[in-house]
């Protein structure tokens, strides 16, 4: 009896805490909302202001290949970025890895050029790691 009701117990743990997961998933891509625009030495970027952010070339456009230069600003920024994307419907796709960091520019602690493309339409959400730790995210709309 104990053994049945012991397994009872962590199949129902289980299903309710995988229930919760879900939940959250769906709150959090509910409130996503485009990164602010901030000026750092003479170029607009979008995304976290002393955090991380990249220079843009006018609207995000589905299937056309981009170039963007990214920024970091902090202590801990040197090494290798991977960009992580994932778009509003759940899908994902790995937008940079390995890619080395440069020196300071534009007023940012650490610098490094990429190009990017968006494979659909809608509202993005773009992790960046900076050897395997998250740094920061930025959210852009893709028309």
């Amino acid at each position: 009896m104990w053994k049945k009701t012991a397994s009872l117990i962590v199949f129902v743990a289980v299903v309710l805490s995988g229930c919760n997961l879900e939940e959250e998933q769906e709150v959090v891509t509910e409130n996503w909302t485009e990164s602010e625009v901030f000026t750092s030495g003479t170029y607009e970027m979008i995304g976290e202001e002393d955090q991380l952010g990249f220079i843009t070339a006018g609207p995000f456009q589905t299937d056309q290949k981009q170039k963007y230069m990214w920024h970091f600003w902090g202590q801990e920024v040197s090494g290798d970025l991977k960009v992580t994307a994932i778009h509003e419907s759940g899908q994902e796709k790995e937008m940079l890895s390995g890619v080395p960091l440069g020196g300071p520019n534009n007023g940012a602690d650490a610098h490094t050029p990429s190009m990017m493309s968006f494979p659909e339409q809608g509202m993005w959400k773009l992790d960046a790691f900076i050897n395997g730790t998250l740094h920061g995210t930025v959210y852009v709309k893709v028309q």
